[in-house]
């Protein structure tokens, strides 16, 4: 189905209101704080996201520490959580949901604070993401292009068109990716074209079909790539110009909600200031930065999994007669299951905040050096091999330093994604271990867990993921690109 005008993301956010933000607090688990053990849910599952207020000096309170984005957007969260279930079981695509996040300045926090947003460091946003997936993994993915765009923009030199990107982002843009096509064998091949207008006002028209359009359904503007003259760039229209249609057609069995589906663009006008041509020899994080944020949903999942087998066992009178105890939550053996979901939980967790630690030491040499580095485009997080020649390693000049940090933190990605595709999984298996046939019920959607899991880490294949560090712990180097 198309989207319809009365569902576009303007209206939501116009007409939709905060998702139970104003009077229900959670911890790190997304319970709210009537659910029993709430207080230890900090030390089971959420430890790693709930220490360390990055950037608070004694005695402050500082709106961008860790501690102060967690408090500020747990509430929201815990709305979110609530009506997970119910979202899973209807289908209901969250435009109320993401509206809320705009509304609450989600999607501006690596946006510099002067320009109105949070300044959060990479290590905090992913902290954040990760705790939006325990709430609901949809969320997190279909956020995946919006901030990969930020990230794109902050390497930018300033300009006037990067600031008002970055106002309007500050201000509640989304930005939604569409870059994916069914054209030829992989990524690399794009018939998605811009061409010149007869008009002599220089507009480009954008014609193509744009397929697991990302957060798409929910943007106000839609960034990807196309070919323009042989040579590969990216564009940015807003999401309800004319000839633009988005289709709700995404039916993979887990992550139903993201609005990954098909996106048709028809002698799209697109203004010139918003198309960029790609760089593939510039080094950048974006690439890592996109597979990041899919491992954070990943230990989302993981976190939810250990939130849900806590909920489960609590209240439950009725055991196994080969069990040692009368209730299962004293049933030391179910109580381990328990715990070993949730230390998959924590290290799935752990990894992603490691990783997060690696990106950012990368943007910290790559704005080190403006003249020497700078992103290629303002696209989807534009990763330069998605229709052009593979970037060279071998490249030396001022970026070398930013080129190895950048290289490191991606190889920090893969393995993080490693851990937290087979930490995911397990956990969101193991769950049924402390339940019988009654944690299959329908009515709970345990199952969305391992479905949500599987489709995430279907994404990038872990085998491949697995040999690229092979190869750069053997060989000392990234492994050349085909």
């Amino acid at each position: 189905m198309s989207v319809a005008a009365d569902r576009e993301p303007s209206t939501a956010r116009a007409e939709g209101t905060p998702v139970r933000a104003e009077a229900t607090t959670a911890g790190p688990a997304g319970r709210t704080s009537g659910t029993p053990h709430a207080d230890r849910a900090v030390g089971a599952v959420g430890a790693v996201g709930a220490v360390g207020a990055v950037g608070r000096g004694p005695g402050t309170a500082d709106p961008s520490s860790t501690a102060a984005l967690l408090d500020r957007f747990r509430p929201l969260f815990a709305g979110i959580a609530e009506g997970a279930v119910d979202r899973e079981q209807q289908r209901r695509l969250p435009f109320r949901e993401v509206a809320a996040l705009k509304e609450a300045g989600f999607g501006a926090l690596r946006v510099p604070v002067e320009y109105g947003g949070s300044g959060a460091a990479l290590r905090q946003l992913f902290s954040l993401l990760t705790e939006l997936a325990t709430a609901d993994s949809n969320l997190t993915q279909l956020w995946r292009g919006h901030f990969a765009y930020v990230e794109g923009l902050l390497l930018q030199p300033p300009s006037a068109h990067r600031d008002r990107w970055l106002f309007d982002i500050a201000a509640g843009a989304m930005i939604g990716n569409a870059s994916s096509e069914l054209t030829g064998t992989s990524l690399r091949d794009i018939r998605t074209a811009l061409t010149e207008t007869d008009g002599r006002d220089g507009a480009l028209t954008l014609t193509g079909s744009k397929y697991y359009s990302t957060g798409s359904l929910y943007a106000d503007w839609i960034a990807g790539s196309a070919v323009r003259d042989g040579e590969c760039v990216g564009y940015a229209v807003r999401a309800t110009a004319a000839g633009v249609e988005r289709v709700d057609d995404w039916d993979g069995f887990g992550q139903r909600l993201t609005g990954s589906g098909t996106t048709h663009f028809t002698d799209v006008r697109v203004d010139p200031a918003h198309v960029r041509t790609y760089s593939p020899d510039a080094p950048s994080h974006v690439h890592g930065f996109f597979q990041l944020v899919l491992v954070a949903a990943l230990a989302g999942v993981a976190r939810a999994a250990a939130r849900d087998a806590a909920d489960f066992v609590l209240p439950r009178t009725r055991s196994y007669i080969t069990a040692t105890t009368a209730l299962p939550r004293e049933d030391p053996q179910v109580l381990q299951v328990v715990g070993e979901v949730a230390g998959r939980a924590f290290a799935a967790e752990a990894v992603v905040l490691a990783a997060a630690d690696a990106l950012d030491a990368a943007v910290g040499l790559l704005r080190a050096d403006p003249a020497g580095v700078r992103l290629a485009g303002d696209g989807p997080g534009t990763r330069p091999a998605t229709c052009t020649a593979a970037a060279d390693r071998s490249a030396t000049g001022p970026d070398t330093a930013a080129r190895a940090a950048v290289d490191a933190a991606e190889v920090a990605v893969n393995q993080a994604q490693l851990v937290a595709v087979e930490q995911s999984l397990r956990a969101a298996t193991d769950l049924f271990e402390i339940g019988g046939a009654s944690a299959t019920e329908a009515g709970r959607a345990l199952d969305r867990h391992w479905r949500n899991a599987r489709t995430i880490a279907s994404h990038n294949p872990a085998v491949y993921k697995a040999r690229s560090v092979g190869h750069w712990l053997v060989h000392g180097e990234r492994e050349p690109v085909p």
